[in-house]
């Protein structure tokens, strides 16, 4: 195989792998409505509820932890540099714009998908290993629905919710560092903090989370259902998962810095 056919190869593979994140997305949102409340299965809602748990709440405590330690670290790098021009105020600035359009959705999917996206890629993958995946075609249940859609539904809610928390945490860790090096009060912080971050700040964020959060599941039920062998075919699914997701991930994140640095360009 020579440079030209591999290169070929690997983006067929690529466009085809896009491809299958489209249509599986494309079917998860349509069975979406099928496990809200009252419109839904109960049983398809307690298994979303379940999933919210499992996405949300458990992740919190490293959410915070990361986001503490990576809030600190971004406050003190950015007062070392601050403090030679007499402009340490600005960490408050760089902390809370830096958290609420980039660390804080971008920490949260990092998190997510080492821990649920992989969860998701090994449980379809023990599925379709077991044959479990086709009694549910067996028995005319649709695996979309079963399976995908409950996560679909609990990561687009708890995602954003656990970057805002990110979002808080961040910004306390930049409060922590003011407060050693300038005595700085709460009420004086949180006044400068409200002041430096805009709507428009905000809603980037959201959406930045909420676009991961789609990646998230995609990647991690996709690889589940590509699953093909024994157990090890499992834990490689699992790694390619996280892979995936945090490479389509970091591309998204490229995408929309783009559009937001030729939006205020212009």
């Amino acid at each position: 195989m020579n440079v030209l056919e591999a290169i070929g190869g690997g983006a067929l593979r690529g466009l085809a792998y896009i491809g299958g994140l489209t249509m599986q997305g494309w079917a998860g949102l349509r069975a979406t409505p099928r496990v809200l409340p009252l419109v839904g299965k109960p049983g398809r809602w307690r298994a979303a509820l379940r999933q919210m748990a499992a996405v949300g709440v458990d992740a919190l405590p490293m959410v915070g932890t990361m986001s503490l330690c990576a809030g600190f670290i971004l406050a003190m790098q950015a007062g070392a540099e601050l403090r030679r021009f007499g402009a340490l105020q600005y960490v408050m600035d760089t902390v809370a714009v830096g958290f609420t359009r980039e660390l804080g959705p971008l920490l949260t999917a990092f998190v997510v998908s080492g821990r649920s996206g992989s969860a998701f890629s090994a449980e379809i993958g023990t599925m379709m290993v077991t044959s479990e995946i086709d009694a549910l075609r067996t028995m005319a249940i649709d695996p979309i629905e079963f399976v995908l859609a409950p996560k679909y539904l609990a990561a687009i809610i708890t995602i954003p919710c656990l970057s805002i928390m990110s979002n808080a945490f961040g910004i306390l860790a930049g409060f922590g560092f003011m407060l050693i090096t300038t005595r700085y009060r709460f009420s004086m912080y949180l006044r400068y903090v409200a002041n430096s971050i805009q709507l428009h700040d905000v809603f980037i964020g959201l959406l930045k989370s909420l676009v991961f959060a789609v990646i998230i599941v995609n990647v991690g039920c996709l690889e589940g259902f590509r699953t093909r062998g024994g157990p090890d075919a499992v834990g490689r699914s699992a790694t390619s998962a996280v892979v995936w997701s945090t490479f389509l991930v970091i591309l998204a994140d490229v995408f929309f810095t783009a559009i937001f640095y030729l939006v205020h360009k212009s």
